[in-house]
């Protein structure tokens, strides 16, 4: 259901599902194999399988006890009905007699508790079915006083089902509403500008508004209606294993294989984004350079009705399929073929044959742009993840690519370099150490300790230095993990300026992803179990410093769009405490001879910028919205606060138009593959455009241009060394 509340009420979780990755070690956990009995069923080995697993290799092994059980039982029932619109009240005080039970049951591979809530929500999901199309048939009536409060914490369940479909009515009503206020505005706005349009009547509008609303409710149920036990049981197993820490996760199969092409960047497939809608699987995006758009013949909007593979006679029909099966079926190993039935655009159906390949998702990678400042150049590079190959660390990753484009960056003659690492929420641990290595001779790069108190050192080996000029990075709140130990080793080393929020997301923490079917025995009756994200070790700076809750705190601290909002490690449940241990041993570059003059010249110029106070003031407005909860269902009233969110959004709009006059552009290797590819063209303009109206950067550039390197004591240190 894409209502506005469940937006809202759900954003702090998606920022870290899309932001925060991981960091990963690629090391094995040494767990012993075990033996499970046969004649239990497969939930019941996952769940003894991932108990042995965490206790065996934790970092942290909690006591499983009844407050272990409570905390268990609030995450799973919130995840399963998070806005009280299916379970009564009734309902929770049913469940409630479990909540101190879990710990036990879950010793016990005893799923009464899990199946109890399952039966539940399908038996209330249906009654939902039942009425909401009665709710949607009549008009709604916007002149009077009503509210709907979307603070879903502190509402109490429904006592019954009338007061249930009561809190529906509310929720259609208010989706219904801000679809047609945008109805009449845009209405409003063409006849303003003078365009041909029928004029509708705010009845037609209202109806209109409210088919849309019923369009997307059974989108929501048809979604709900492909979920299956298994996805219910993966919600069920992640309100345990969190409990140990935000960052211990288990991976259903599927999940598994989404988790290793996020970070390698690569699957092996048809190159196509894949949408469900209603029973369809809808092509969204040819992705550039994949089989698909060498093919020629997929187009955006087609929908894909059967699946047939090459060594099969019958093609298998995939409407009415759920999208991670379909998808499934869709991709496959390099160099197989897949014939595709699919109904184009224009109405025809075409047969459509691929040969799936090796599909690389661009977003994923680092990208880089140099800009001229007063006769000087500079790079910036942008890194969205620590990348790598999860099989394989040979093959293409953050660190081997880093290293191509700073070489790439010398030959071009840049004088300074932007590491941007602003939303980027981790991935390799080998990646980061490798690229770290890249501005300094040799050194350790962070510390690493695992629940022994044993404590490693990783270190630069290499004595070559990639990079010997000018280096800055910028981070904000979602910069995490690797991110951070980048940001910190160069901070320790005073060998960058690090620029952005006031400190970066705060976790300090190691995962391993341990594949959970090596560590059974003669597994040949329970197939696929999935694989467990767990943390084995903490990590801190050469300083001997945590970045656990408290991050890299900037050396120029400056507000952005996140400064208000709670979406740190320190805001979660179940973080790991701060602490610190020994510092490494390590000397502090010696490159820059007016390092500090420059850190303080940036601060007071950023405490004096317009741009930026302007951004400060919208974190703070932002904030006031989220804190909103009660909201208007009378016309006159919504109209009231939409005017007064579209003023503020006026008084805004300098972020939007801020113009630095600085020029980007991409490096000549990408320069000719552009000439072939449109579609990356078309992104990096967009970048580029992007990255001109970005104040962060130019400050950046502003403190490049500024920064002294010193020769002398660069080989002043060497010959000490």
């Amino acid at each position: 259901m894409n209502f506005d509340t469940m937006k809202r009420y759900n954003l702090k979780n998606n920022l870290v599902i899309l932001f925060l990755i991981t960091l990963l070690s690629i090391t094995s956990c040494s767990f012993t194999t075990k033996d499970f009995d046969e004649n239990s069923d497969k939930d019941q080995v996952l769940i003894e399988l991932i108990t042995y697993v965490i206790e065996q290799g934790h970092f942290d092994m909690k006591e499983m006890d009844d407050d272990f059980s409570q905390s268990v039982f609030k995450d799973y029932i919130k995840g399963i009905d998070p806005i009280k619109r299916h379970f009564l009240a009734s309902d929770f005080e049913e469940f409630k007699a479990f909540e101190t039970q879990i710990d036990d049951q879950i010793k016990n591979k005893n799923l009464l508790f899990f199946n109890l809530t399952v039966e539940r929500y399908k038996k209330r999901m249906e009654e939902a079915k039942g009425f909401y199309a009665e709710l949607l048939k009549e008009p709604f009536d916007f002149q009077n006083e009503e509210t709907i409060n979307t603070d879903y914490d502190q509402v109490d369940y429904a006592k019954n089902k009338k007061e249930l479909k009561q809190r529906w009515r509310e929720q259609f009503k208010f989706s219904t509403l801000s679809t047609y206020y945008d109805l009449k505005e845009e209405q409003a706005q063409k006849i303003e500008e003078g365009e041909e349009v029928k004029i509708k009547s705010d009845k037609e509008l209202e109806a209109e508004a409210r088919e849309i609303t019923r369009e997307s409710t059974e989108n929501y149920f048809d979604t709900m209606s492909d979920l299956e036990r298994r996805d219910w049981f993966n919600l069920y197993i992640n309100s345990f294993v969190s409990q140990f820490d935000p960052h211990t996760n288990y991976f259903a199969p599927q999940d598994k294989d989404r988790f290793d092409i996020s970070m390698s960047g690569k699957l092996e497939g048809i190159g196509a984004r894949l949408q469900k809608q209603r029973d369809n699987v809808k092509i969204i995006e040819i992705i550039s350079g994949g089989p698909a758009w060498s093919n020629g013949e997929l187009e955006v909007g087609d929908l894909i009705q059967k699946v047939k593979q090459e060594d099969e006679e019958e093609p298998v029909d995939i409407r009415g399929m759920r999208l991670d099966d379909a998808v499934d079926l869709i991709k496959g190993p390099k160099g197989t073929q897949v014939t595709l039935t699919v109904k184009k655009v224009d109405g025809s159906t075409q047969l459509i044959s691929i040969i799936r390949d090796i599909v690389e998702i661009e977003e994923t990678y680092a990208k880089t742009s140099t800009v001229e400042r007063n006769g000087e150049l500079f790079g910036v590079i942008n890194l969205p993840k620590f990348y790598f190959d999860m099989q394989n660390y040979t093959e293409r990753n953050a660190a081997s690519d880093i290293k191509k484009e700073l070489e790439r960056l010398n030959q071009v003659g840049a004088e300074g370099l932007v590491i941007d690492l602003r939303n980027n929420g981790g991935g390799s641990l080998s990646t980061v150490v490798d690229i770290a290595g890249f501005f300094i001779e040799k050194g350790p790069i962070v510390q690493v300790r695992d629940a022994q108190d044993n404590t490693e050192v990783l270190k630069d080996n290499d004595a070559d230095v990639v990079w010997d000029k000018p280096l800055v990075i910028l981070v904000n709140e979602l910069s995490a993990s690797a991110s951070e130990i980048l940001a910190a080793a160069m901070q320790d080393y005073k060998r960058a300026v690090v620029i952005g929020s006031k400190q970066t997301y705060g976790k300090g923490t190691v995962q391993n992803v341990v594949d959970l079917n090596r560590w059974m025995r003669n597994n040949t009756t329970f197939g696929d179990m999935g694989a467990l994200k767990i943390t084995t070790q903490k990590f801190y700076r050469i300083n001997g410093g945590s970045t656990q809750l408290k991050g890299v705190e900037s050396d120029v601290a400056v507000p952005d769009r996140f400064s208000y909002i709670d979406i740190g490690e320190r805001d979660y449940e179940n973080p790991m405490p701060w602490d610190k241990i020994e510092p490494a041993a390590y000397k502090v570059w010696k490159g820059y001879s007016n390092l500090e003059n420059i850190i303080s010249a940036s601060k007071e110029r950023l405490s004096s910028s317009p741009q930026i106070q302007m951004i400060d003031d919208n974190a703070q407005w932002i904030k006031s919205q989220r804190e909103q909860d009660v909201f208007s269902l009378d016309y006159e009233e919504y109209k009231k606060e939409m005017a007064q969110v579209e003023e503020m959004a006026k008084k805004f709009e300098g972020i939007t138009q801020y113009n630095t006059n600085l020029v980007f552009k991409s490096l000549p290797y990408e320069e000719a593959l552009m000439v072939q590819d449109s579609s990356l063209a078309e992104k990096r303009t967009r970048w580029h455009e992007s990255l001109s109206k970005d104040v962060y950067v130019e400050e950046a550039i502003h403190v490049l241009q500024n920064l002294n390197v010193d020769e002398n004591s660069i080989k002043l240190a060497a010959r000490k060394d």
